[in-house]
C-alpha cells in the first residue's frame, strides 16, 4: 500500500515569524498567465515572514534544500525545519557541509555537519544540495561536491542517510546516481521510494554546452528494525533532460520534483523553463523520457524548487527572477508573485527549496540572497 508524500512537498509545524512584510497581490496577467486565481492556493497568503538565518557557526551559506518534520525522534523535533547548505563560508559552491534545524521559535541548531572522512571515497567529498527529505525519521540528503567551487571539478557524489541524531549511517552511490540535485519521496508499509534528479551525466565534459542526458531516478528503499534503510533497486523513470554547467548557477538542469495526486511526478525542467510530468512514476518500469509538457514559458523563468499544494496545484520558484508560480495540473499558470526582488535582475538566483506548511497554512522557502528561511502566510 502506497502512502502519502512525505518529502519537501509536505510539512509539519508552522513556524512563528520574526519579521513580517506585506506582499503585493497577484501581478497583472502576462503571456501564459491567466488573470483569474479562483482555484489558487497561493492567493490567500499576503505576508512574508523571516523565520531565521540559516548560517551556522562554521559560516556555510547558500541554503538549498528544505524539509519539515512531522514527528520527534533523537535530535529531530516536530515542527522544526531542516535546511541544507551548498556553499562554505568562502562561498565556494559544492562545498557546504551542514544541515541546520530551525525550531518553531526561530532557534537555529546544527543538525548535522558532514566531513569527507565520514563518507566513502565514492562520494568524492561533501557539497549538500537541494535534495533533502525525511523518511521514517531518517534524513536523506544529496551530495554533489566540488574541489574548488567550480563545476569543472564536480564529482558524482552520493545520497547520504543520516540517523535521527545527525550521524551518517549509510550512503548510496552508483546505480545512475550522478550529481543528485533535488529529491522528493513517498512511503508505503515498510518501504519508501525516493525520486532524485541526476544532473552530471556528461555535463562537466560538455564544458558549458547543453547536453540532453539529465535523468530522474526512482530508488526503492526497504526498512529494517535496527538499521538504516537498504537500497533494493533503482529505476530510471525520466531521461533526456537538458543540463549544462554554469559559472553562476553551478549547474542548470532538472531540479524540483513533486508527486501529484494521480501518481504523476512533476519535474521543474530548469533549462527549458518548463514543468513536465512523468506518468505512473511509482509503478513504471522504463523511462518516460522527459514525460509530457504541463506548462512552459509565460511566467516561468528557470524554475528550481517545486512542491505540490494541498489542492493538487504545482508550486515552483523561478531561479531567474525571484517569483513563485502556481500551475494547475491542466497546465494553466494561474498565479505569480515576487518572493525576492534583490539583485539584478530582481530576485535572480535567490530561490531554491520550498515546502508546504501543515494544514496548508503557508509555504516555507529559503532565500539564498540573504541566507534565511522564510514563510509565506
Amino acid at each position: 500500500m502506497i502512502g502519502r508524500v512525505v518529502a519537501a512537498a509536505t510539512g509539519a509545524g508552522l513556524i512563528a515569524g520574526l519579521a513580517t512584510t506585506a506582499l503585493a497581490t497577484t501581478a497583472p496577467a502576462s503571456a501564459g498567465v491567466r488573470p483569474d486565481a479562483g482555484a489558487s492556493f497561493l492567493v490567500r497568503f499576503h505576508h512574508r515572514t523571516t523565520v531565521a538565518s540559516t548560517v551556522p557557526a562554521n559560516g556555510d551559506v547558500n541554503p538549498y534544500g528544505v524539509a519539515v518534520l512531522r514527528q520527534s525522534r533523537g535530535r529531530l523535533h516536530t515542527g522544526s525545519v531542516l535546511v541544507s547548505n551548498f556553499n562554505n563560508r568562502k562561498n565556494l559552491q559544492g562545498t557546504g557541509r551542514t544541515i541546520v534545524q530551525v525550531s518553531p521559535g526561530g532557534t537555529v541548531q546544527v543538525f548535522a555537519r558532514i566531513t569527507p572522512r565520514m563518507l566513502p571515497r565514492a562520494c568524492g567529498g561533501v557539497g549538500l544540495t537541494t535534495a533533502l527529505v525525511v523518511v521514517r525519521n531518517w534524513v536523506v540528503v544529496g551530495d554533489l561536491p566540488s574541489a574548488n567551487g567550480m563545476a569543472a571539478t564536480a564529482r558524482a557524489g552520493c545520497l547520504i542517510v543520516l540517523g535521527a541524531n545527525g550521524q551518517v549511517r549509510e550512503t548510496f552511490s552508483g546505480h545512475g546516481i550522478n550529481g543528485p540535485w533535488d529529491m522528493t519521496a513517498t512511503r508505503g508499509h515498510g518501504q519508501s521510494w525516493l525520486f532524485v534528479t541526476s544532473v552530471l551525466n556528461g555535463t562537466v565534459a560538455a564544458g558549458g554546452k547543453t547536453v540532453h542526458r539529465g535523468t530522474v531516478l526512482r530508488l526503492h528503499l526497504g526498512f529494517r528494525r535496527n538499521g538504516p534503510p537498504a537500497l533494493l533497486n533503482v529505476t530510471t523513470v525520466g531521461s533526456g533532460f537538458a543540463e549544462r554547467t554554469d559559472p553562476a548557477a553551478f549547474v542548470v538542469a532538472p531540479t524540483g520534483l513533486g508527486l501529484g495526486h494521480g501518481g504523476g511526478l512533476y519535474v521543474a525542467d530548469t533549462g527549458t523553463s518548463s514543468v513536465r510530468r512523468i506518468p505512473a512514476a511509482l509503478t513504471r518500469t522504463t523511462s518516460a523520457g522527459t514525460g509530457t509538457l504541463v506548462s512552459s514559458d509565460g511566467a516561468l523563468n528557470g524554475p528550481l524548487g517545486l512542491a505540490i499544494a494541498p489542492n493538487g496545484n504545482v508550486l515552483t520558484v523561478n531561479g531567474g527572477d525571484g517569483r513563485i508560480i502556481e500551475i494547475t495540473p491542466a497546465g494553466h499558470q494561474i498565479f505569480r508573485r515576487f518572493l525576492d526582488r534583490s539583485g539584478s535582475p530582481p530576485g535572480s538566483g535567490a530561490l531554491f527549496g520550498l515546502a508546504v506548511a501543515p494544514h496548508g497554512r503557508g509555504l516555507y522557502f529559503v532565500d539564498d540572497a540573504v541566507n534565511t528561511l522564510r514563510l509565506l502566510h
